[in-house]
């Protein structure tokens, strides 16, 4: 999946520093663009690391075809996340019994992200 992750949608790649550890990580996941940011299924589920370093963090730059975007207001939802998936996608992912999501808003372009370094 790493090779097609971050350039062939729904495919991107999350990076994030590990909150315990401080060290850089790629994680590829499964997002897909709400109105004002993305929405990426937890097929592992919310308890894993890298979902709860984005949520530490509450922000993560992601490669989602071939760009690199900032996102911020890392949030869990249910229901909520499953219906801004497009239709096509929704049923491969009931079958992974995928039931949290994580939804994020776009950075500004002018905002101070920073790279948290």
């Amino acid at each position: 999946m790493r090779l097609v992750a971050g350039w062939l949608p729904p495919f991107a790649v999350v990076s994030h520093r590990g909150r315990v550890t401080g060290h850089d990580y790629a994680t590829p996941v499964w997002a897909f663009g709400t109105g004002d940011g993305l929405v990426l299924a937890l097929l592992y589920g919310a308890a894993s690391d890298w979902v709860r370093n984005v949520l530490v963090a509450g922000r993560a730059e992601i490669r989602r075809s071939g760009t690199v975007r900032r996102y911020e207001q890392p949030r869990l939802v249910g229901e909520e996340g499953m219906r801004l998936i497009p239709a096509f996608f929704r049923v491969p992912i009931r079958l992974c019994q995928t039931r949290h999501f994580l939804r994020l808003t776009a950075s500004h372009p002018d905002s101070r992200f920073g790279s948290g370094k």
